[in-house]
């Protein structure tokens, strides 16, 4: 009754409705604990589901179940040591490729976005041969090189140094122009604006440019091992597949993944390092 006579009391205001606040999502990785956790979990929840599906009857003959697949790892270090080969030389076919790739890239990305008649010349080719797939070169590469190591370094080459040129290149193009007139607002001159301004705002897009080129640079790799080589990751997969032996066909896999895994961790940790400022 009070309420209500409060209520239509002349010159009574009306209480506000009270709001609840939101709490904002949080868009951090969360603690390390956290983290490692849920890898843990994730991790034993994929090999659960590796047992389940390779023990069907309907799946089992092209999906080997983990154990046979650690059996066949045993074997390979075991019996002749092949698979340290293999790993060795498509790390090795990697590195060169993605390296080489990688520091002809950064130079053509940082022309392209500071001189507009360097960017109008090159942007053409290099958006035209960006939407040819890598794989397709494959036969022009190998009438041009040949069946040796340097048809296979030009091949992950090609991949590498079209992925970090165009994500590079975005990156120069987004750079905040408020920053650029400030720089000259102070009297800054061109090599200034340019290593003062660009590549410090350029260099997380460098790094990202090196995460797509590894993975593509890993992909790449498969295809130019299938192609005229014994030795090597693609060139095992291959020559198991032909035998039909799915434990090897998996091991290789997984072990690309892992490659693939720990090369994106290290770059990871190198931004973290490298980026501290931002």
């Amino acid at each position: 009754m009070a309420d209500l006579e409060n209520r239509g009391a002349p010159g009574a205001t009306p209480s506000a409705p009270k709001v609840k606040m939101r709490k904002l999502k949080d868009f951090s990785d969360g603690t390390r604990a956290t983290r490692i956790t849920l890898n843990i979990i994730s991790l034993v929840c994929a090999i659960i589901l590796w047992l389940v599906l390779s023990s069907r009857e309907s799946l089992n003959t092209f999906l080997a179940s983990p154990a046979q697949v650690l059996a066949a790892l045993q074997d390979e270090i075991a019996s002749n040591g092949r698979y340290f080969k293999d790993l060795s030389i498509s790390l090795q076919r990697v590195m060169i490729g993605f390296g080489l790739g990688f520091i002809c890239a950064i130079p053509v990305a940082f022309l392209m976005g500071w001189y507009p008649k360097v960017r109008n010349l090159l942007e053409p080719w290099i958006q035209f041969l960006r939407t040819i797939p890598p794989l397709a070169m494959i036969p022009l590469v190998i009438l041009a090189a040949g069946l040796t190591e340097k048809a296979k370094y030009i091949i992950i080459f090609i991949a590498a140094f079209l992925v970090v040129v165009v994500t590079v290149y975005q990156g120069i193009r987004q750079v905040d122009l408020t920053l650029v007139k400030a720089a000259y607002t102070f009297g800054a001159r061109d090599i200034n604006l340019f290593l003062d301004v660009m590549v410090p705002e350029a260099f997380p897009f460098i790094l990202v440019g090196a995460r797509l080129a590894v993975a593509s640079s890993l992909t790449t790799l498969i295809a130019a091992e299938m192609t005229g080589t014994i030795y090597g990751l693609g060139a095992r997969i291959q020559l198991a597949q032909q035998y039909m032996n799915t434990s090897v066909v998996l091991l290789g896999i997984i072990t690309i993944g892992v490659i693939g895994y720990i090369l994106d961790k290290i770059i990871l940790l190198l931004e973290a390092r490298l980026t501290r400022w931002k």
